[in-house]
């Protein structure tokens, strides 16, 4: 009996970063901790923060991915993991520090747009309470 393997996307905003097909194992981070991903999982679907993601297949063999925060869903045999930025690389120690120094810290202008959200929807709920009481 032929074993079923993963199919692993990992899909950025505007494009697809990685497609394989035949992957044996994913292993993800979650605010939780980590966990694996093996074909005849059940399906799951989990929120990832900015880590590594790992997968292994029979030609490549263990890989590692550094994503940005995002979602991963488990649906049969096709993993998708949907997240802002991703990095590839092959120095484990070089894709945790830019995990570190490129998606865990928001810079200046994403901390001024993050502020200026949460003024506008404090605003609207002040706004529509009041409309309720009225």
């Amino acid at each position: 009996m032929p074993s079923i393997l993963m199919n692993l996307k990992v899909l950025l905003p505007f494009q697809i970063f990685l497609e394989k097909t035949d992957v044996l194992r994913i292993v993800a981070e979650t605010r939780e901790g980590s966990f694996g991903l093996l074909p005849q999982r059940l399906d799951c679907v989990a929120v990832l923060p900015p880590g590594i993601l790992i997968y292994e297949t029979e030609s490549d063999g263990e890989v590692c991915v550094a994503v940005d925060e995002g979602v991963l869903v488990k649906a049969g045999e096709n993993v998708l993991v949907s997240v802002r930025r991703a990095l590839g690389g092959t120095n484990l120690g070089q894709l945790r520090n830019a995990v570190e120094q490129e998606f865990l810290v928001l810079d200046e202008h994403e901390q001024c747009i993050r502020s200026v959200m949460a003024k506008l929807e404090i605003g609207f709920l002040h706004r529509f309470a009041s409309f309720q009481h009225e």
